[in-house]
């Protein structure tokens, strides 16, 4: 498949980006390697490889989800550096 400067701006447009001439360069540079390493991944002989789902055979090992006492809220406020008398203090992040 061949990079060209068409392509790489109906890319750009795709994409919302702009791109100077140099950048262009670059990334026309980019895909053409990207292009050339599937070209090489797709010369493999596969014949008898099974598809895999994951990586490794390791499987999720969970726990089992048991019921445990939790803190008291006094003692948990102990260690917040701003508390009231039952919550939590934490600076303001959203502004109207």
């Amino acid at each position: 498949m061949e990079v060209t400067d068409k392509l790489v701006d109906n890319l750009a447009a795709l994409s919302r980006l702009s791109f100077n001439e140099a950048e262009k360069q670059e990334i026309k540079s980019d895909l053409e390697k990207m292009i050339a390493f599937v070209e090489k991944l797709q010369e493999v002989d596969t014949t008898g490889t099974e598809p895999l789902l994951h990586m490794t055979s390791v499987t999720d090992a969970f726990r089992e989800d048991v019921v445990k006492g939790s803190m008291p809220k006094n003692e948990a406020l102990k260690n917040a550096p701003l508390a009231d008398s039952d919550y939590f203090k934490v600076p303001k992040v959203i502004q109207k």
